[in-house]
């Protein structure tokens, strides 16, 4: 959903409070090296917030896989409106069924997404389509990045370099914002069906304030090594 204005309100999309971690998207990408023509996936990829923000670094081909076919709706009208059409291309289906060949990327990016699907399918066929010494990009929260830290090596990956994110940046840079600004809708009795993509994630802010520490997070590059090790069941 695009931001819109109502009676001189305006009503930011989702997308503009997802911007403000486009930072630390910029940061761990420019710790990769250096990859001609790149072949990126970017798995769950919802709107492109990120898609789009990775073209503009890289020159290869990149392939933007989500469930959500509304989402994927937006991400396609981003991409003819910036004429990536034969750079950036969408499917619609889940990470695990999509059936890639071996060895089809170069990097596999996946903001959120794992701790979802299940990490030890997600690890075991990214190792799969990447290709020797690829990279694969975790965004979780501190937590769960920890906790499966062993599966990363049992299934054939070495850390390469770790962004953390500011403390309580969920927090500070998007939940308080969003807040602020639904209070500020329903104080000026702007009709709540304007912005009902904002009142969804009530329960999500009164969760990440209560304790916004727990939701910290961090960019993980891990990369696939040389001899794969035993698979992790």
């Amino acid at each position: 959903m695009t931001a819109t204005k109502r009676n001189q309100v305006y009503i930011p999309s989702i997308d503009d409070f997802r911007k403000k971690f486009l930072t630390y998207t910029k940061q761990a990408f420019e710790k990769l090296p250096k990859i001609r023509k790149p072949r990126l996936l970017d798995v769950g990829c919802g709107t492109g917030v990120t898609t789009m923000k990775i073209a503009k670094y890289m020159n290869g081909k990149i392939i933007g896989l989500d469930v959500d076919k509304k989402a994927l709706k937006e991400l396609r009208e981003k991409i003819s409106k910036k004429v990536l059409d034969n750079r950036i291309k969408i499917i619609n289906d889940s990470f695990i069924e999509t059936g890639f060949l071996a060895n089809s990327f170069d990097i596999i990016w996946a903001e959120g997404v794992f701790h979802i699907i299940g990490y030890n399918k997600c690890l075991q066929e990214s190792y799969r389509i990447l290709t020797q010494n690829g990279f694969l990009v975790i965004v979780d929260t501190l937590e769960n990045l920890k906790k499966n830290s062993e599966k990363f090596r049992k299934v054939g990956f070495k850390i390469y370099d770790q962004i953390n994110w500011d403390e309580n940046s969920w927090w500070i840079k998007y939940y308080k914002p969003m807040e602020a600004k639904i209070n500020e809708l329903k104080q000026k009795n702007i009709d709540p069906s304007l912005f009902t993509h904002l009142i969804e994630h009530e329960h999500e802010i009164d969760m990440v304030k209560k304790d916004p520490k727990k939701f910290d997070c961090a960019h993980l590059i891990l990369q696939k090594i040389n001899k794969k090790r035993k698979r992790y069941e």
